[in-house]
């Protein structure tokens, strides 16, 4: 690809991109920390298992 050409698309992607606000921001925190508490509760439940029944 032309240098020319990929500058001036990461130029027009920042000028269409826009800050979220805070509620924006609050709820995808959430849901992110929810996704990273499941899958941690998820892998201690598995290791618990398998530590149990030995």
């Amino acid at each position: 690809m032309d240098l020319k050409v990929t500058l001036k698309n990461m130029v027009n992607t920042m000028k269409l991109a826009k800050k979220s606000d805070k509620d924006d921001y609050m709820q995808h925190l959430r849901l992110v920390l929810l996704g990273v508490a499941s899958i941690g509760t998820i892998g201690f439940i598995i290791q618990f298992v398998f530590s149990v029944f030995r």
